[in-house]
């Protein structure tokens, strides 16, 4: 494959394709639910926060396919301004793009401030920053990279995120 061409953050966008993905992993829930033992409660496509910054609560009503894929929206908006903001100098391509916005989806702006993978951005090191993905394969103290502990989807969506990383990058 080809490497795409890199870009600064700011002519880069939302795209069909991460929220495509990111509903596909994530799946969908009308009620609150909670995915893991220890996780705090989820709602739609792995939605923890409303639009108006309410946490989800176990008693919150049921919402609709449309609500959930708007409450994804507005959430990864967000999270892409403060994204940008976290790695101001670097360029990346749109691939590269979508596979870091889904990582901090799942495992949020916190863990990606403190993550081996922005390091690796900050300095330059693309692929370092992309085999940096493979470390994150832990749920609640459970190795996903093992099917026997009952979340290697957890892995396996690392896996996909390495590859089109690693595609972009060579």
């Amino acid at each position: 494959m080809m490497a795409d061409k890199k870009k600064p953050l700011a002519t880069l966008g939302i795209t069909g394709a991460l929220l495509a993905s990111i509903i596909t992993y994530e799946g969908y829930t009308s009620k609150p639910v909670i995915p893991t033992k220890g996780d705090v409660p989820t709602i739609g496509h792995g939605t923890t926060v409303y639009p108006n910054g309410q946490r989800v609560k176990m008693t919150d009503k049921a919402i609709t396919r449309q609500q959930a894929k708007a409450y994804l929206t507005d959430y990864v908006n967000k999270d892409a301004q403060k994204f940008a903001a976290s790695i101001p100098n670097a360029k990346l391509s749109q691939a590269e793009y979508d596979v870091y916005l889904d990582w901090t989806y799942q495992y949020g702006l916190g863990a990606w401030n403190k993550s081996s993978i922005k390091a690796n951005l900050v300095k330059g090191d693309y692929v370092q920053a992309c085999k940096s993905l493979l470390k994150y394969k832990f749920v609640a103290g459970r190795d996903c990279s093992i099917r026997s502990n009952n979340c290697y989807g957890v892995y396996t969506r690392q896996l996909n995120r390495y590859e089109k990383c690693m595609g972009a990058n060579s």
